[in-house]
C-alpha cells in the first residue's frame, strides 16, 4: 500500500540545529508480519557562509529519510539519516525528494543514491556566494 500525503509542521529541535521541515512525503509497506512507515522531509536551515567580519547567511535546504518498523503495533526499530545543506533553491531539494519517494529509497541507501546530486548541488552556494558579494 503506498500513500500520500504533504505536510507542512512547524519548526523542529534536534541537538543545537534548529530546522524547519516544511515538506513531508510519506508512504506505508504493509507485509504478513510488519508494518513500514517512510518519512521523506524535506528541511530548510540557514548556514553562515565566510563573508567579511562576521560572515553572511543563507538559507539552506536539506533532506532527512526515515523509516520506523512497526511489529505487532508497536514500533521496533527506527532508521534514519539525513543531510542538513544541500542546497539555496529549493525546487532542486524538492525534486530530490520527489525522486526518493517515487524510487522508495530506504534511509540505508539515501547517501548512496544522493552523492552525486549533492556533489553538483553544493555549488549553488558558491553561487549564492558570488551573487551576494558582487551586489
Amino acid at each position: 500500500m503506498r500513500d500520500l500525503a504533504i505536510q507542512y509542521i512547524k519548526p523542529v529541535l534536534r541537538g543545537k540545529d534548529f530546522m524547519l521541515v516544511i515538506e513531508n512525503l510519506t508512504r506505508c509497506e504493509v507485509t504478513e508480519t510488519s508494518t513500514y512507515i517512510y518519512s521523506y522531509r524535506m528541511t530548510k536551515g540557514i548556514i553562515r557562509l565566510p563573508f567579511g567580519e562576521n560572515g553572511m547567511e543563507v538559507q539552506s535546504y536539506g533532506i532527512e529519510v526515515e523509516r520506523q518498523d512497526i511489529i505487532n503495533g508497536v514500533t521496533s526499530n527506527i532508521e534514519r539519516d539525513s543531510l542538513k545543506s544541500i542546497s539555496p533553491y529549493r525546487h532542486k531539494v524538492h525534486n530530490l525528494l520527489k525522486m526518493l519517494y517515487d524510487n522508495e529509497v530506504s534511509p540505508i541507501h539515501f547517501i548512496d543514491v544522493v552523492g552525486e546530486y549533492v556533489d553538483e548541488y553544493i555549488l549553488d552556494f558558491d553561487k549564492e556566494y558570488t551573487d551576494i558579494a558582487t551586489n
